[in-house]
């Protein structure tokens, strides 16, 4: 299943804080597709999964967000 986040205009540590707190909340194997403005993601992201174990699938910069796709691994 495919959820959505939405931490524009949230700077850093929020978006990572959000995604913790959503990680939580759905299933293993579900991925979650974060929008976001703050290009900090770019690293935060893919370092906090790294910690976490879980999985970045995509990270797509556009004119005016950063769209990251991660997925709930165990």
């Amino acid at each position: 299943m495919k959820n959505q986040l939405d931490v524009k205009k949230l700077l850093c540590p929020m978006p990572v804080i959000r995604l913790g707190e959503m990680i939580d909340k759905v299933a293993i194997s579900d991925t979650i597709e974060m929008l976001a403005t703050d290009p900090g993601v770019l690293y935060d992201i893919p370092a906090w999964c790294k910690v976490h174990g879980h999985r970045v699938l995509k990270i797509e910069e556009k004119t005016d967000e950063i769209v990251l796709l991660v997925e709930k691994i165990g």
